[in-house]
């Protein structure tokens, strides 16, 4: 008899202690502590590496996305309508872009300010007049300027992977990470979770378990000349390769120029050596 209660007090224990380890995961479901909830989803990008390049029409769709969704709310005050020509528009075609835009410039000889077609000089204009009139059209939060949005908006990777990164030479939180936030709209919060009245839930979102900024993007919402996927997926994959361009528009150069430094010290280093073995061949060690 002792033998059998002992054993319904061990299954006991177990039962509860299984309880409590299931209410104690379900808690920290829905009142989570470390944000985004969910680690960015690793993509394939072609400007990634030490050999990544643009792909100059992905680039075009993603300016596309962003002109006809994305300035809604968010400038790009940083970005000249002259580095275009890096997507591979002609100097035509970047006036003619320009010109889709009304400038507020000024003043005049009168002292007045007036409005005037965009140039190529000029930078792409804001959605609003200053951050509090896009603090207040939008809810209390002002949408962040996209110009640097993909080297601003990278998520800290734990250990082991940040080890891992050094040698796989990871450079793509950024761009992960908007594509996983423009995706990941339409998951469902953990029950028991509060989400804040006027929010989104979105477990990508790197401050906290909603945002006030609605799904942006819908199936079909942007039309593509050159055939793509007109889906959410792929309108998230364009805008972040460009919003990366946008951010380091000078990176292939970059990385030419590295490659080149790099031979040039094997070269030199190897010329060194030769020389140093010339010079000391007849001196006794």
């Amino acid at each position: 008899m002792k033998k059998i209660l002992t054993s319904l007090a061990l299954v006991g224990l177990v039962a509860a202690g299984t309880a409590a380890f299931a209410a104690e995961e379900a808690h920290n479901a829905a009142a989570p502590t470390h944000f985004p909830i969910n680690e960015p989803k690793e993509m394939s990008w072609s400007f990634t590496g030490p050999f990544g390049t643009y792909d100059k029409a992905q680039l075009q769709r993603g300016l596309k996305v962003y002109k006809e969704v994305c300035s809604a709310c968010h400038s790009m005050n940083l970005v000249a309508f002259r580095t275009l020509s890096d997507l591979g528009y002609n100097e035509a075609q970047v006036k003619t872009l320009a010109a889709e835009y009304t400038i507020h410039d000024g003043p005049n000889d009168a002292g007045d300010m007036f409005d005037r077609p965009g140039k190529p000089s000029d930078h792409f204009p804001a959605p609003f007049a200053n951050e509090e009139a896009a603090a207040a059209s939008n809810g209390g939060a002002a949408p962040p300027d996209m110009s640097l949005l993909a080297k601003a908006r990278g998520v800290e990777r734990g250990f082991p992977q940040f080890v891992f990164d050094i040698f796989t030479q990871y450079d793509a939180g950024g761009p992960d990470y908007i594509h996983s936030l423009l995706t990941g709209y339409d998951q469902t919060p953990p029950a028991g979770m509060v989400i804040p009245e006027g929010t989104h839930y979105n477990p990508y979102f790197m401050s906290g378990v909603s945002l006030k900024m609605p799904k942006p993007l819908s199936d079909g919402q942007v039309t593509y000349d050159d055939g793509s996927p007109q889906t959410v997926d792929q309108y998230s994959r364009d805008v972040a390769a460009f919003l990366t361009w946008a951010a380091e528009p000078h990176m292939e150069d970059r990385k030419k120029m590295g490659f080149r430094v790099l031979v040039f010290l094997l070269l030199f280093g190897a010329l060194v050596y030769l020389t140093k073995r010339k010079v000391w061949e007849g001196v006794a060690h």
